[in-house]
């Protein structure tokens, strides 16, 4: 990855998404810590720096996905930011969202966006602890018929997340590289 990007995004990490105290985590868990991505994630700087790290991280896998997408809402500036970038490029994606639940009305889809069965994809994350809303989002791929190649998170928290799974995940920056752990 770029160091020079993987500096900016981690600096504006610090900046505008790491807060201290005592905190309740999606996951049950309580920390000292809490990294709310999303003012770095909706930023003009951290939709560019995401994108470029995201895809540049990608292509180092040898993933070559048609869509990223995640469970909405931390997923989705991540995902737009990552298909924006691939724009023109030999990994062109585009994105998905996955609903919590599925909608009530309409066509009544769990996912919405660039997504059809048989896609292979990546599964986006902002920030993974447990890897509870990467497993939601997996879940919901694979029973539309979707092939995860795996996952990607902004932010790793170093908490096992989906160890033991068979899934792997890349991570832009851990917490300890946010002087967090």
């Amino acid at each position: 990855m770029s160091e020079q990007d993987r500096e900016a995004l981690r600096r504006l990490l610090m900046e505008r998404s790491v807060r201290h105290g005592d905190f309740a985590l999606a996951s049950g868990q309580r920390s000292s810590y809490y990294i709310d991505c999303r003012p770095t994630t909706m930023s003009a700087e951290g939709m560019v720096l995401i994108g470029r790290l995201g895809l540049e991280a990608i292509r180092g896998k040898g993933w070559r996905p048609r869509a990223v997408g995640g469970l909405t809402m931390g997923a989705d500036p991540v995902a737009y930011a990552i298909a924006a970038a691939s724009y023109g490029t030999d990994v062109q994606m585009d994105a998905f969202s996955v609903r919590k639940e599925a909608k009530e009305h309409g066509t009544g889809q769990g996912i919405e966006g660039n997504f059809s069965p048989g896609v292979e994809v990546v599964i986006v994350e902002d920030v993974i602890t447990t890897g509870g809303s990467a497993r939601k989002a997996i879940a919901a791929v694979e029973a539309a018929g979707g092939k995860v190649l795996g996952v990607l998170a902004v932010v790793e928290r170093g908490r096992g997340g989906l160890d033991g799974e068979g899934r792997e995940v890349m991570p832009l920056l851990r917490s300890g590289d946010v002087g967090l752990e």
